[in-house]
C-alpha cells in the first residue's frame, strides 16, 4: 500500500518501489481493495523481493513491524534510511469486516505519514532525523 500511496500522491517528486525479504508472490486482495476504495490505482503492483531493486535508491523507508529487526540488503547509492513501522494487516486475525477495518487503519497511518513527508518544502532538508519524526506520527 505504501508504494501505491507514494506513487499516487507524490508522482511529481518520487518514484516508489516496494519489496520485501520474503515476498508471498501476490499482493493481498484486501490491500488492493483498500486502495481501490480510495480511488488509488492498484494495477501493476506485485509482490517482489528487494533483490529485484537494482537502481540507485535515495531513501529507504521500511514499514512492516518486523522489518526493523531484519538485515537489509546493501542498496545501490547511499540512501537515507528510516523505519515507519506498522503491523502487517495481512496477519491480522478477525472476521472479514475487522480485516477490512485493519487494512483501512494501516492505510490511513501510511497515508498520513506520506502526506506529511510530501509537505516538506524544498528548503527543508530531507534527512534521517526528519524522516524518523514523521515515522513517529
Amino acid at each position: 500500500m505504501a508504494e501505491a500511496l507514494l506513487n499516487h500522491h507524490g508522482s511529481m517528486k518520487f518514484q516508489a518501489y516496494s519489496a520485501g525479504s520474503n515476498p508471498t508472490g501476490q499482493v493481498h486482495p484486501l490491500a488492493l481493495e483498500t486502495l481501490e476504495s480510495r480511488r488509488i490505482p492498484s494495477t501493476d503492483y506485485h509482490s517482489k523481493s528487494w533483490d529485484k531493486i537494482t537502481q540507485p535508491i535515495d531513501i529507504v523507508i521500511t514499514v512492516c513491524g518486523s522489518a526493523a529487526e531484519e538485515t537489509c540488503p546493501i542498496w545501490n547509492g547511499s540512501p537515507i534510511t528510516t523505519h515507519w513501522g506498522v503491523e502487517d494487516p495481512a496477519y491480522f486475525e478477525g472476521n472479514e469486516t475487522e480485516k477490512r477495518a485493519e487494512f483501512s487503519r494501516v492505510c490511513d497511518r501510511l497515508e498520513q505519514r506520506i502526506l506529511t513527508f510530501l509537505e516538506l518544502s524544498p528548503k527543508q532538508r530531507i534527512n534521517q532525523s526528519t524522516l524518523d519524526k514523521i515515522g513517529a506520527l
